[in-house]
């Protein structure tokens, strides 16, 4: 089976599964014990997927590879034993965060900033800089790659494998159906293969060496703060980017340094020049981080605004703000939480997940006219509903079995809560809350202690403000 017409290789496989599961099975282990590798499963069509700004720049797209069906069943077996020895021997630091079971985007978010707002409220300035690969997955060398599994204990008939399996990589583009000839792969990690995220993160797992100030990773996606009231501060700030900068040497990488940006977050910020390199970093007023606008007043009302006015935009796409096109209740709703879809998990398996509360755990509104700006938009979607015309916005809501957006806040709030305490963020979780001590005997356990704080930032942050409900 090759890389054509995946769909029909899916469909055979589960049309034929009770005559082909012996066969395959013992393909595999054969694969597996000789580090022979078929050549199908080492090719890719790469189909080019769009990222932002401008379409004609063939560098903002992302080329995701599509393989043979087999190949990756394969992969997916080599994966399992690769995540097992990882987990086993705690290979990943705690400060990655990409494609980590119990660990998403939103951990990494809510560590990183419970720290800045942390150091702010203490009245500390701080300096984050976030940092930008150009194009860290392709440019991934596989020698220093399998230098790096061996270290890490892997047994040789994985090891082996997987040299096979990256040494004989080729690939070709596919746009419209219109196909180049075959490239073969000197360097990267397939990007859409199953393999490729587990291989990357033991990649660049060693960037935290070394380092002294806080730095976080969901996947190739870095930060690194500190708090810089002091000298020695912004000198140990400097020695880390002196340090990645030689990391990304050794390992035949590079920075996009024109991408990379500094922060200045509190008062009497010094607004410290730094380089990366013989490059000097630009400072900025507001940074975007995993999709959130991140602003130097820590108050996200620049972000509540960005998602109004590309939520507002969605709906006019589609005329649901048109008098004209008044719908019925099914349809609007449909439609509207049709556009409000995003995706659960950056990277991961994507599932519905409401545009307008992704992630909103970090950047839910701390000022009421914020509250009302996203209000605003479900309001008027619901408008929109023929028949309703006459009542009101929470009238609409309860005849329409809704909550307002405030509510849906607080529900996820609780939710993420109860995630970090109990369930799949558990260990995301640890140190971020406090138990909150008691001698009573009939007591659940789970009560939490309401840290201190001086500044609002601190106070409606999501590890402090979600105590409180």
């Amino acid at each position: 089976m090759t890389t054509e017409n995946p769909e029909r290789q899916k469909r055979v496989l589960r049309e034929l599964a009770e005559v082909l599961t012996k066969p395959l099975s013992i393909l595999c282990q054969q694969s597996w014990l000789t580090g022979e590798v078929p050549v199908d499963w080492r090719l890719a069509n790469v189909t080019p997927i769009y990222k932002k700004v401008w379409k004609e720049d063939s560098g903002n797209f992302r080329p995701v590879s599509l393989t043979s069906v087999l190949g990756k069943i394969m992969e997916q077996i080599i994966l399992t034993a690769i995540t097992r020895h990882v987990q086993d021997n705690q290979v990943i630091g705690s400060s990655q965060h990409g494609f980590m079971t119990g660990k998403s985007y939103l951990t990494k978010l809510i560590s990183f900033y419970d720290k800045v707002t942390h150091l702010v409220d203490e009245g500390k300035a701080v300096d984050v800089v976030y940092l930008d690969f150009s194009k860290a997955f392709d440019t991934v060398s596989h020698s220093i790659l399998l230098e790096k599994l061996a270290a890490h204990g892997l047994d040789g008939c994985t090891l082996h494998w997987v040299k096979k399996w990256l040494d004989g990589h080729a690939q070709r583009v596919v746009v419209n159906g219109v196909k180049s000839s075959w490239r073969l792969i000197t360097s990267s990690v397939p990007q859409g293969s199953v393999l490729g995220p587990v291989l990357f993160n033991i990649f660049i797992n060693d960037l935290d060496e070394g380092i002294e100030c806080t730095l976080s990773k969901f996947a190739d996606d870095t930060k690194l703060c500190g708090s810089v009231d002091l000298l020695e501060g912004r000198k140990a700030l400097q020695k880390d980017l002196d340090r990645l900068d030689r990391w990304a040497g050794a390992n035949c990488m590079r920075f996009n340094k024109a991408q990379c940006r500094v922060l200045h977050l509190g008062h009497n910020n010094l607004m410290q020049c730094y380089r990366l390199g013989e490059e000097w970093l630009e400072s900025c007023s507001a940074e975007k981080d995993l999709g959130v606008l991140v602003d130097s007043c820590l108050n996200m009302s620049q972000q509540c605004a960005q998602v109004r006015t590309s939520h507002e935009e969605r709906l006019r796409e589609l005329g649901l703000f048109s008098l004209e096109k008044r719908r019925l209740r099914g349809d609007l709703i449909a439609l509207y939480n049709y556009l409000k879809g995003g995706c659960r998990e950056v990277g991961s398996v994507s599932s519905p997940r409401p545009y307008l509360e992704c992630c909103i755990q970090l950047w839910g509104p701390q000022h009421k006219k914020d509250m009302d700006l996203l209000e605003q938009v479900q309001r008027r979607a619901m408008k929109m509903i023929r028949g309703l015309e006459h009542l009101s916005y929470e009238d609409r809501l309860r005849e329409l079995g809704l909550f307002s957006l405030q509510k849906r806040r607080l529900q996820e709030d609780l939710v993420a809560d109860f995630q970090y305490l109990k369930g799949d963020y558990k260990k995301a979780g640890e140190g971020l809350f406090t138990r909150a001590c008691s001698d009573r005997t009939r007591v659940n356990g789970f009560k939490l202690k309401e840290g201190a704080f001086r500044l609002d930032i601190r106070k409606k942050f999501f590890t402090v403000r979600v105590v409180r409900h």
